[in-house]
């Protein structure tokens, strides 16, 4: 274990080889480590969706760039999700081949990667091959925070989670909401507004360089088996996630909560704007939707790591989004503020899916499985459901079916929650006990 001084000094520490830093974190991990793994938390959240919401802000001066026709722009909007899941799954494999830091820190790279190369994309295919990478490396990244906050902080874990759900809720607003303005003080040129965002995601490589040959998923220090090093591999098998109802519930909570909020970001401006609420104003309404996250995606996941049971805050989050949807049929302008808060809270189901995530399992390995099967399931869940809306109002002429379907998919999703909130592990489950 290094001495005080060594604990307290990163710059001196940092230098040393990757051997001997494995091997001084046998025990508890030296402090500087544990502070480089939260900075690095902090950093990549915060990049997990401004490569999403800044091109949504500027998606019409893209699109009339790069003469885009209005069927391929709306496939652009459709890809997050499809990546997500596609991507994610290759997760589990990436981190026990190479270890999860090495593989969030991969990410980030080609995060950085694709947001400084779509900007200057001359055509379509160019601009949708570098989003793709840059969203390869966010569903990688999304699928593994779980996995290391379980790794690095398990006793803290509803705190860390939270911490980094909110760094994850501020990267996405003020992307959303700063992405105009940075672009008009620059020029007025869409691909410098978009190219910015790379300069940020570049900073979340660095506090995961010192961590590349750290292997491990599993808490460093003693284990019920003796002590074990970090970089060493060697863990309990992986459960088979798809003999968990545990696992299926958490996936059809996180599919129906991610539905919710992509229709949410998709569509509510409009439906205030078709109630008579200005334009401006409507833009406002979403920012109030989206900031909601960043104070209660630090509160929520501490208050649920402190419950044996989840189901009494899906519960509540889902009463929330009811209420808000049926303010949205019965009088949306009048009580535009009211529904947007509302709305804002019931979106925070999900920093409550990834504490949730961390919950279910008591093993590393069983976190990367569930992590991924329950991101990559979930964004396969959400894919129609935004389409879907869209087909609604577009023949019906109106909100009141979109609406219906909106509240008629809490119930579903509340059902799910309260069983993946069930105080039980999938290594718990029949016929997964090692």
């Amino acid at each position: 274990m290094p001495d005080e001084t060594q604990t307290l000094n990163p710059a001196a520490t940092a230098v040393r080889t990757s051997a001997d830093s494995s091997a001084s974190w046998a025990g508890r991990p030296p402090a500087w480590v544990l502070r480089l793994v939260l900075a690095g938390l902090v950093l990549s959240a915060l990049n997990l969706r401004p490569a999403i919401t800044s091109l949504g802000a500027l998606l019409e001066e893209v699109q009339n760039g790069l003469h885009m026709s209005g069927s391929v722009a709306g496939v652009l909007t459709s890809v997050p999700p499809l990546c997500f899941a596609a991507f994610g799954l290759a997760a589990p494999r990436l981190a026990r081949r190479f270890g999860p830091a090495a593989v969030v820190c991969a990410g980030m790279v080609a995060v950085t990667a694709g947001l400084a190369v779509r900007p200057f994309a001359g055509g379509t295919a160019t601009f949708l091959a570098a989003s793709a990478l840059a969203l390869m490396g966010i569903a990688v990244s999304n699928v593994l925070m779980p996995v290391i906050v379980k790794r690095w902080f398990p006793d803290r874990l509803g705190g860390v989670t939270g911490l980094y759900s909110m760094a994850l809720s501020l990267g996405t607003a003020v992307a959303a909401a700063a992405t105009v303005p940075t672009t008009q003080a620059l020029g007025g040129s869409w691909r410098t507004g978009l190219a910015v965002w790379a300069a940020l995601a570049a900073t979340a490589v660095l506090p995961w360089i010192p961590l590349l040959r750290d292997r491990g998923t599993d808490a460093p220090g003693p284990t019920a088996t003796g002590t074990r090093a970090p970089g060493t591999t060697q863990q309990a098998p992986a459960p088979r996630i798809a003999r968990s109802r545990t696992a299926w519930a958490l996936a059809c909570f996180f599919g129906l909560q991610a539905t919710g909020a992509y229709i949410t970001m998709g569509w509510m401006p409009q439906i205030f704007r078709d109630a008579g609420v200005p334009a401006g104003t409507a833009g406002v309404l979403l920012a109030v939707t989206m900031v909601m996250g960043v104070p209660l995606a630090f509160v929520i996941p501490r208050l649920a790591a402190r419950l044996r049971t989840q189901g009494p805050i899906v519960l509540a989050l889902g009463l929330c989004g009811l209420t808000g949807y049926t303010g949205l049929f019965l009088a949306p302008a009048a009580g535009a503020w009211a529904w947007a808060l509302l709305l804002g809270i019931s979106n925070c189901a999900f920093p409550l899916a990834l504490t949730m995530i961390g919950m279910r399992s008591r093993t590393g390995a069983g976190v990367v499985r569930l992590s991924a099967f329950a991101q990559s399931t979930g964004y396969l869940i959400s894919i129609p459901g935004p389409l879907l809306v869209g087909v609604l109002y577009q023949h019906s002429g109106g909100w009141d079916l979109p609406l219906a379907l909106m509240a008629g998919l809490i119930v579903p999703q509340v059902a799910a929650g309260v069983l993946a909130g069930r105080d039980r592990t999938i290594e718990d489950e029949a016929g997964m006990r090692h």
